[in-house]
């Protein structure tokens, strides 16, 4: 068989490429074809999945302080993953984060130094993000639109959320109260008028613009373009021929619940591989029990029991693979 394994990271446990790898190893073994595609769905990871870093740049953080963050450079396209630069972990985690101070500057040096270093098209990926500064930081780090004359900006995103939502839905995940959510709010609807004077834009009602706390709006207002972050992975990695060619998709993550199929891998998948009646499976660390059998699903900790599923997740990858293929050889 023709086999097909495009997955997203098994968070904590593996990479995208060590999932996709397991499955590989095993399908060799059985003497299939395989193609390893490992995916993303434009938030963290994003990196990983192009090949990860090969560019470092010393930025401003998301507290201020200078920090290393890594980004790509592959020929004309960069591709930036925020968190690197702004994300929550790189604040310590909401414990140690200032959701009033959290800025994106970071991110707007780094897509200033892809464009120093010759990208003609620069992909943010958001997700992880400390930051509710709508932006500011990096539209202000980046001066003027006119810096990106001839930029292709690709913002990858993964939810709808509004640009003055961002604060609201995000902002106590990164440790913002109740009162400094209400303030975040006051700035982020202060700042819609800001980049519609400055830039011509109005952010307010666009899909996405409130991702990583309104830096997708705030790219938006200097001509950046949100896309879907599944779509926009599966473009550049040359998702559709290699399903066009596939027997058989093998998908996964490590957590599958509802929003596995709303924007993400396993949803992009499922809706791909139904468009071309080809049978999809999924294996996962662990499943919901209200969406485990919306696609035939091998969950590791069910099988194997929850330190096992964690420590030994490479190798249970595989022999759930053996299995999968087993069974569908015998058909």
């Amino acid at each position: 068989m023709r086999v097909l394994a495009a997955v997203d990271k098994f968070r904590g446990t593996a990479t995208a490429h060590e999932v996709a790898a397991a499955i590989g190893d095993a399908c060799w073994d059985l003497g299939h074809e395989i193609v390893e595609l490992p995916l993303a769905d434009g938030g963290e990871g994003l990196l990983e999945v192009f090949g990860g870093s090969n560019r470092h740049h010393r930025v401003t953080g998301p507290l201020g302080t200078p920090i290393e963050a890594g980004w790509r450079l592959n020929g004309r396209t960069a591709i930036i993953e925020m968190a690197q630069a702004a994300g929550l972990e790189r604040a310590g985690g909401a414990e140690a984060n200032r959701p009033l101070d959290a800025t994106t500057a970071g991110v707007g040096e780094l897509i200033l130094h892809a464009v120093s270093a010759g990208a003609k098209k620069v992909i943010v990926g958001l997700g992880g993000s400390a930051t509710t500064d709508g932006g500011l930081g990096a539209v202000q780090a980046i001066g003027s639109s006119g810096r990106l004359n001839g930029v292709n900006l690709r913002i990858a995103c993964d939810v709808t959320t509004t640009f003055v939502d961002a604060a609201r839905v995000f902002g106590p995940q990164k440790g913002a109260t109740p009162a400094q959510v209400d303030l975040l709010t006051g700035r982020l609807q202060r700042l819609i008028q800001v980049y519609e004077n400055d830039f011509g834009v109005n952010v307010a009602d666009i899909s996405g613009s409130g991702a990583a706390g309104g830096l997708a709006g705030g790219l938006v207002a200097l001509g950046g373009v949100i896309e879907p972050g599944f779509d926009l992975v599966a473009d550049e990695v040359g998702l559709y021929d290699s399903i066009d060619h596939a027997d058989i998709i093998i998908t996964g993550e490590g957590h599958l619940d509802a929003q596995s199929f709303e924007g993400k891998v396993v949803g992009g998948i499922e809706r791909l591989a139904a468009e071309r009646n080809l049978p999809v499976v999924v294996i996962c660390g662990v499943a919901d029990d209200e969406v485990a059998n919306r696609l035939p699903t091998y969950s590791l900790t069910d099988r194997y029991g929850i330190e096992a599923a964690t420590s030994q997740t490479k190798r249970l990858i595989g022999e759930t693979t053996r299995e999968i293929l087993s069974e569908f050889a015998d058909r």
